[in-house]
């Protein structure tokens, strides 16, 4: 089920932004087939197989493709698949004889998903990096921070997973389309670099206009106005308030009982900092339970700052299902949600299959006699 139902599509393992990317087609229906190392690797922040959640959804097979077995039957998944992911450097897989022309040559409807921090070509693309290297020169890490003090990074939201992962997903479902409209597949350049630049799209044009500043914490959304901040409770948890609009800051002053004629207008950005300082000393007065029942649910914008423990609880996400278990752990459920073609619920992560369970994960992929025909050669081998 799900509207990827029928999509076949192979992934080369790697971390960060491919998996994710792997995951959101697989949450929506693709059969997607990972492709492991025969030796675990040491990439990414170790952890028990069952936690690495962004494995969840598709089975998994150990190939070792440097080997001429391994690299044989990678090539005849992909002659079935409608498009592949891989997240090396590049040229690697150039190297392994599983580049694009090679893979293209076998199914010239494939598309050839790739990303990568940097992109495939520039003077920085063989450099090794990470998320916040990537955002760093989009110019998304200069923006985040308080006022007067050192850029913050933002977990790595926007460069694995926005500007990876998502700008990948997007342009292989987009070239899955074009290449049922015209038979011919094609390469997906997706460079974290250039997804990052492309989320920061809305405050390049703010700057442009003025409406924003290079100074950290001194603008509309970067906690520098009163009206758009977190702010602490008395019992050391958080709120927070984002009531951009005039109507929606009236509303706030309305049920927080206080005269806009006692604070300065609205957008007086030199005032800001005292006018944040009485609603940081008015919120410290009373629980994060008690403005919830104050304020949550009105049109003074307003939320509870929740850890990821707290998340699935509240009754809004339980009421919507936005979290759910799989293997006894809570994590999010698969987004968007679609009104007819419903995805199943995801499986676990799966280990590398051995050679027994090898043969029920190829059925979808090869004929009868095509299996028969792998053993005992082996390409299976590095499996057992």
């Amino acid at each position: 089920m799900g509207p990827l139902a029928g999509i076949k599509v192979v992934e080369f393992t790697g971390i960060g932004p491919g998996p994710m990317c792997a995951m959101l087609l697989a949450d929506l229906g693709a059969n997607v087939l990972r492709i492991d190392r025969p030796e675990p690797s040491e990439l990414g922040v170790a952890r028990p197989l069952r936690f690495d959640l962004l494995l969840r959804g598709r089975r998994c097979l150990a190939l070792d493709l440097k080997q001429p077995d391994g690299k044989a039957l990678a090539l005849r998944l992909v002659e079935r698949a409608d498009a592949l992911i891989e997240g090396f450097r590049p040229g690697v897989t150039e190297r392994l004889g599983l580049g694009p022309e090679d893979c293209l040559a076998r199914n010239p409807r494939l598309v050839y998903g790739r990303v990568t921090g940097w992109g495939q070509e520039g003077p920085l693309s063989q450099a090794a990096g990470h998320d916040l290297n990537y955002i760093a020169l989009a110019g998304a890490v200069h923006a985040f921070g308080r006022r007067g003090q050192a850029p913050t990074p933002p977990l790595n939201l926007i460069g694995d997973f926005g500007g990876g992962a998502l700008y990948l997903a997007f342009g292989v479902v987009c070239g899955i389309l074009e290449a049922r409209r015209s038979g011919r597949g094609q390469v997906v350049d997706a460079a974290m670099v250039d997804g990052a630049a492309s989320l920061m799209t809305a405050f390049y044009g703010m700057v442009a206009a003025g409406l924003a500043t290079h100074e950290r914490g001194t603008n509309v959304l970067d906690t520098g106005a009163h009206f758009y901040e977190v702010y602490e409770c008395s019992d050391g948890h958080w709120i927070s308030v984002a009531s951009i609009e005039g109507k929606f800051y009236a509303e706030l002053l309305r049920r927080l009982d206080i005269d806009p004629a006692t604070l300065p207008p609205q957008l007086d950005r030199d005032h800001w900092p005292e006018a944040k300082a009485r609603l940081a000393a008015l919120f410290k007065t009373r629980t994060r339970d008690e403005w919830c029942a104050l304020l949550e649910g009105t049109d003074a914008c307003f939320a509870p700052v929740l850890t990821t423990d707290e998340a699935p609880q509240h009754p809004h996400n339980a009421a919507r299902r936005t979290y759910i278990e799989i293997d006894g752990i809570v994590q999010p459920a698969p987004a968007p949600r679609f009104s007819r073609t419903v995805p199943d619920l995801p499986i676990p992560p799966q280990p590398p299959s051995g050679l027994e369970e090898a043969e029920s994960i190829l059925a979808d992929w090869l004929e009868p006699a095509e299996m028969a025909a792998l053993w005992p050669t082996g390409p299976m081998g590095s499996a057992r």
